[in-house]
């Protein structure tokens, strides 16, 4: 079981997506229990016919007619890679046709709330669809010309329109992910993504444990959501509240929000221990403790996250500056969640955030009185307790414009706290550079700079 895709936080306690996100999953495992026992080792075409059947029976008994979207962009798909070949106009068109088709499906279906619609599943499929035509390129290329992870992820092979529908459909994330190549659905077909060769994977524990780790959530959500919502952030009642109490619900509000089958075979560790982390699309542990904006980030989504690094943020090297870059990945992000201004208001907190989240860790590293105060031992449970609180309000400051979504909501919101992580942050960013100047010793800023 995995956190949803397509929505960064959707599938978490404050949202509907997480309802269906998690039953979506669990209704797999059935399908993953026939699919190892009865298909493994069994020829590559009878697997990819379970795999669309599977995939486009899961899409009709929940959008109906409108299963027609996904299927159509499946085939023009491979008639793309088939007409255009191994071309920069083949990922040129993928990504326009298919990024098109889902923001067209966005602005047609768009209503003011969390819907279980046709788009919920096609935001997946439009990235491993880009995914697809990308690898497709590369797979024509010189080998030395391409970098590690290029050469891992670059398909060589000609797929047919079964295959591409076999990938594309996998029942195991076509309704809310996790991504991933066609190179490593290809291995799962193959019969190589096991621990034991010659026989299904022995990963029954392990998809237990993520089912169990599921369940805890769902019923924390069960529990909790009625009583933290995102509703009540735009009341009558929240806004006469005090300052004090409205930052703190924030805060708690905010903190609040494919293993079986054998696709979730990562290797073995040094140990020689088997690894069932290929599909993890979150590091619990990390996530809950992790103090700095950047561990939250670094351990919520990590499959989407790196797809985006993989196939974006890498790939615009070309530009020559890192910081854009980034802004223009995370641009991406926003458009792929959806139109609502609140999408763009969220990732340009998340652009901010870490911008100075940088500086700051920079300063204390680089300024003796500063580095000095952080390496005493007695002050370390203060400052995570600081350091945790600041994270957790402003995560939830900006996960209130990505699940409010309209300009009128987040606006009533960020107004009733005054605009606080705006006023914090962006002061923060014309300020810390003087208090660099100022507390950071010439010699420091000379060896920085070599």
């Amino acid at each position: 079981m995995e956190i949803g895709e397509c929505g960064e936080i959707r599938g978490t306690a404050n949202s509907p997506e997480g309802v269906i996100e998690k039953p979506a999953k669990r209704n797999g495992y059935p399908l993953a229990l026939f699919y190892r026992h009865y298909l493994f080792y069994k020829d590559s075409y009878l697997i990819h016919l379970f795999h669309a059947f599977t995939g486009l029976s899961i899409a009709y008994f929940n959008f109906g007619h409108q299963f027609y979207h996904s299927l159509l962009c499946v085939v023009l798909q491979f008639l793309i890679l088939r007409l255009m070949g191994r071309t920069v106009t083949a990922v040129l068109t993928t990504f326009c046709l298919q990024m098109a088709y889902l923001l067209a499906g966005y602005y047609y279906t768009a209503t003011g709330n969390y819907d279980i619609k046709w788009t919920m599943p096609h935001c997946v499929l439009t990235l491993k669809l880009i995914g697809l035509a990308i690898d497709y390129f590369d797979g024509g290329k010189d080998q030395s010309s391409l970098t590690t992870e290029q050469q891992k992820y670059a398909f060589r092979g000609v797929p047919s329109l079964l295959e591409v529908a076999g990938f594309s459909y996998f029942y195991g994330a076509f309704l809310v992910g996790p991504q991933f190549s066609m190179n490593h659905y290809m291995k799962l077909v193959q019969g190589k993504l096991t621990d034991s060769p010659g026989k299904p994977p022995n990963s029954t524990v392990p998809a237990l444990q993520r089912l169990s780790l599921g369940l805890v959530y769902l019923v924390g959500h069960t529990l909790l959501s009625p009583h933290i919502t995102e509703d009540y952030l735009v009341s009558q009642d929240y806004e006469h509240q005090p300052l004090w109490f409205r930052c703190l619900y924030m805060l708690i509000w905010g903190e609040g929000v494919c293993i079986l089958t054998g696709l979730g075979f990562g290797g073995h560790g040094k140990d020689g221990e088997a690894k069932w982390d290929a599909c993890a699309n979150m590091k619990v542990w990390l996530f809950e403790t992790n103090p700095q904006f950047s561990g939250t980030i670094a351990s919520f989504n990590i499959n989407t996250n790196a797809w985006v690094a993989r196939y974006f943020f890498k790939r615009l090297k070309f530009l020559g500056n890192k910081q854009l870059s980034h802004g223009l990945s995370l641009l991406f992000l926003a458009l792929w969640h959806g139109l609502h201004s609140g999408y763009l208001v969220c990732f340009q907190m998340e652009f901010l955030i870490v911008i100075v989240e940088k500086q700051a860790a920079a300063l204390i590293q680089d300024s003796p009185v500063l580095s000095s105060l952080a390496a005493v031992t007695a002050l370390q449970p203060f400052y995570y307790v600081v350091q945790q609180s600041i994270h957790w309000l402003f995560m939830g400051y900006s996960m209130t414009a990505f699940c409010l979504f309209t300009w009128d909501k987040w606006f009533k919101v960020y107004k009733s706290v005054y605009f606080l992580g705006h006023v914090f942050f962006l002061s923060l960013l014309f300020t810390l550079p003087y208090i660099r100047k100022a507390m950071v010793p010439r010699k420091e800023k000379l060896k920085k700079m070599e």
